[in-house]
């Protein structure tokens, strides 16, 4: 075993996105800083790859602080603090500068204008060479020990490296951690599951799958809280942004309950009861010899519409003007207050997001340096912070590692 014999300025523990953009801003701001990013698999910024069907959804285009950082369901104030130092704007100048346009999409959500996420990932590693940032793949960590000057960190191979600064940005956790984690000192709030889709094993709008609807609201039974987005309906129960939504706002009572619960779903989002009584009456008056099930009278796939009519009690030949006022009844019921039974956890695996991690109370915003261990940093997903789906765990990626960097560059003149 054999420590390196000039310690590294700065070692990086994951290679993500929080940890790749904390390496390469801490060597761009300080030409010259031996700086190496350690990662325990065979594949960096991996979640950057997959992420938006390959697609990376970078940052969500909000110009306005306090509405971004209402966003995150955890970690709301302490991110806040955060963006006052680097915020959507400079995410999108950062790549502009790099030779990277993003364009937003009507809902926000901002993409590389290639489509691809490798064009950010050939972005962050070309940047990583240019600057000298070296990386260490396959490098399980199994110990990290602070020193008088620093760091020592112990991997599973019997390699030693030593460090001036660390920063920890090893990505969200499924339990408790490894125990290099654990052994800091620091708090670690419970890690569940914050972006997932709702199971409904065997559910007969199970075979709609494929079918989605642009605006819908999600409420969880026994919170307020409605969820607006599209939905999408999948071959093991319902998704899309709607979905997600809900699931990280509940995201710790739903794991009470071990992901049993009953909630609803408003297909037509926005829609009030004398909305769709008054179409449904109109329908009845104007078209009654016309079939039912013939058209959707929302905008609502026909194939939906004619599920949601099958389970109101109307039958395929049936006309408007035959439509009892029951039957009138259950279907507005349906289309505004449709009621589910979730059963059980499914993930959505190429979303998955933590919420939980190390406690933002033993960390200062302003820098992201533990206040428990000076020279150690925490950036990214190992922080108990976590943002709803569009864009905005990728932005608390970028900002937190940003601003370790910047603390990072600092400290060591």
């Amino acid at each position: 075993m054999q420590i390196a014999k000039d310690p590294y300025d700065l070692i990086v523990v994951g290679g993500g996105a929080a940890g790749v953009f904390c390496a390469v801003n801490a060597a761009g701001m300080r030409p010259g800083l031996q700086v190496v990013v350690i990662e325990r698999s065979a594949k960096l910024l991996a979640k950057v790859r997959v992420s938006g069907g390959g697609r990376c959804n970078v940052t969500h285009d909000c110009q306005e602080l306090e509405a971004m950082s209402r966003c995150y369901p955890r970690g709301a104030r302490f991110i806040r603090k955060a963006f006052h130092q680097f915020f959507t704007r400079d995410t999108i100048q950062w790549f502009r500068q790099r030779g990277v346009a993003l364009v937003t999409e009507p809902d926000g959500r901002m993409f590389p204008s290639t489509n691809r996420s490798e064009t950010i990932v050939g972005c962050l590693l070309q940047e990583a060479e240019r600057l000298g940032v070296a990386f260490q793949l396959q490098a399980d960590l199994v110990s990290l020990q602070p020193t008088g000057d620093g760091f020592r960190l112990s991997l599973r191979d019997g390699q030693m490296l030593s460090g001036r600064k660390v920063c920890i940005a090893s990505g969200g956790m499924r339990s408790q951690g490894p125990s290099w984690l654990s052994d800091l000192g620091h708090s670690l709030v419970e890690p569940v599951p914050s972006l997932f889709t709702f199971n409904l094993p065997g559910h007969d709008i199970c075979g709609l799958t494929g079918l989605s609807v642009a605006d819908a609201g999600v409420r969880v039974e026994g919170s307020k809280a409605m969820h607006r987005g599209a939905l999408l309906i999948t071959h093991w129960g319902l998704s899309g942004p709607a979905i997600l939504k809900a699931s990280a706002w509940e995201a710790r009572s739903l794991h009470g309950v071990g992901y049993r619960f009953p909630f609803q779903v408003q297909w037509l989002a926005g829609h009030t009861l004398t909305d769709v009584n008054a179409s449904l009456a109109a329908m009845r008056k104007h078209h009654g010899s016309a079939m039912v099930w013939s058209k959707s009278i929302f905008p609502l796939p026909l194939r939906l519409w004619q599920f949601l009519a099958t389970m109101s009690g109307i039958t395929q030949g049936l006309r408007w003007a035959d439509m009892t006022a029951s039957q009138r009844d259950r279907l507005s019921a349906h289309l505004l207050s449709h009621r589910f039974q979730a059963d059980g956890q499914t993930v959505f695996k190429e979303e998955f997001v933590t919420a939980g991690g190390i406690s933002t109370q033993e960390v200062e915003a302003s820098t992201m340096e533990s206040r428990k261990m000076p020279g150690l940093y925490f950036a990214g997903e190992v922080l108990d912070v976590d943002g709803i789906t569009g864009g905005y765990n990728f932005q608390h990626a970028w900002t937190s590692g940003w601003v370790a960097a910047a603390h990072i560059s600092r400290s060591l003149l």
